[in-house]
């Protein structure tokens, strides 16, 4: 599973990392039009995974999808080293780069382009949300040993993810810029398929979890807040299955988000057993509204995340990036150093703070998810503090 995600954040940072290079070199675009063209792009494939979850959960499961998803990212690769192969067809070259042509229309070539990068984003809408959590079913979390195994499985998850990172970005950015943009896309096109050949073969080897056939979360979840707005207005209310004295008596975690109760409950003057929601389903509506401000606060992550692949790296081709007098480091390939960063401090991370804090917090994590996140975004600021500091 971590050689999969591995595979696949090779080909998408190999993508990304150099992106607004080629937009900008081989397609002759602004360096403002690269880079709302690869922050278009970028945001449509973090988005759309939204929609593969849904597909996953309600129609294909994980491992299909997976297998979907894989071909359409293969696909989405096979065309775009194509485009990278071809000039542009609409005009004579006789000799020239067509970019250097102001009248050659490079239209074709753009067209095949961003068909292919969007299928490429639509592979990982499939393969994004499916994979890790494919992963995390082959732990039982009941299990205190396997719980703790599931915990340091997503550790080394992100190592995985991050060495991905590095090699699609250090890599292959140093064989777009000089060897060809074609092999540079050729290889993750290569590797992608090597991955999901992996990932077939051990097809006997992975725990598939059952769910109910009934109604997917999506559908559940819907039907609460549909049920909720419904009865809003009503009075009289007979709780499903309990006494209203019993049902008013709320867990701790249930005092939030109060008005989401009536989705429990069916009105006095009602003839028919309407089907209603049960307790669970409420609670799951709950924890999903729970999420939001976790969400909300994380767009601005993504602002400031946007950054690295594009203007920091159109800054990094201005510097002096020679090593000796042979070797130019890519400018997209100092985008590296966030993955080297993670690599590094993974390992110490889990074999070394996790035990520490697990003596102090009793978790099996160490900390918990809500606190690693407001670790990294308090990181975040700092590192942008630095960098407006430095641009001044």
């Amino acid at each position: 599973m971590v050689g999969v995600e591995m595979a696949e954040r090779i080909a998408y940072f190999g993508i990304q990392g150099n992106l607004i290079s080629f937009l900008t070199g081989e397609l002759g675009q602004s360096t403002a039009t690269a880079a709302a063209n690869v922050n278009a792009w970028a945001g449509v494939a973090t988005l759309l995974p939204i929609l593969g979850a849904v597909i996953a959960d309600s129609f294909l499961g994980k491992y299909r999808t997976v297998i979907g998803a894989s071909l359409l990212y293969i696909l989405g690769l096979g065309l775009l080293t194509l485009s990278a192969m071809l000039p542009s067809l609409n005009c004579p070259t006789h000799g020239k780069s067509f970019t250097s042509i102001p009248e050659c229309s490079s239209r074709l070539k753009t067209t095949i382009f961003f068909g292919a990068l969007y299928l490429v984003a639509l592979g990982q809408a499939g393969h994004k949300p499916c994979v890790q959590a494919f992963g995390a079913d082959q732990f039982d979390g009941d299990d205190p040993a396997e719980s703790k195994a599931k915990s340091s499985f997503f550790n080394w998850w992100y190592f995985g993810l991050s060495l991905g990172a590095l090699l699609g970005i250090g890599v292959l950015s140093y064989v777009q810029d000089n060897l060809s943009w074609a092999l540079g896309f050729g290889i993750p096109c290569i590797i992608m398929v090597i991955a999901l050949l992996l990932f077939i073969l051990g097809t006997f080897t992975y725990r598939f979890i059952k769910t109910s056939e009934e109604q997917t979360p999506f559908s559940r979840i819907g039907r609460v807040f549909a049920r909720a707005a419904k009865n809003r207005h009503a009075k009289g209310f007979v709780a499903e299955g309990i006494e209203e004295k019993q049902f008013m008596e709320s867990s701790r975690g249930s005092e939030q988000f109060r008005f989401l109760d009536k989705a429990l409950l069916v009105p006095d003057t009602s003839k028919e057993a309407e089907t209603i929601s049960s307790k669970s389903e409420v609670e799951e509506a709950k924890a999903l509204l729970r999420l939001f401000p976790i969400w909300a606060t994380n767009l601005v992550y993504g602002v400031m995340f946007a950054q690295v692949s594009t203007f920091f790296t159109k800054q990094g081709v201005t510097l002096d990036r020679s090593i000796g007098s042979n070797f130019n480091v890519p400018a997209a390939a100092l985008q590296s150093f966030t993955a080297i960063i993670i690599i590094i401090f993974i390992p110490i991370y889990d074999c070394f703070f996790i035990p520490f804090a697990r003596t102090f917090t009793g978790k099996p994590s160490g900390i918990s998810v809500l606190q690693r996140i407001g670790t990294g975004l308090f990181t975040s600021i700092v590192c942008m503090v630095f960098a407006a500091i430095v641009e001044k």
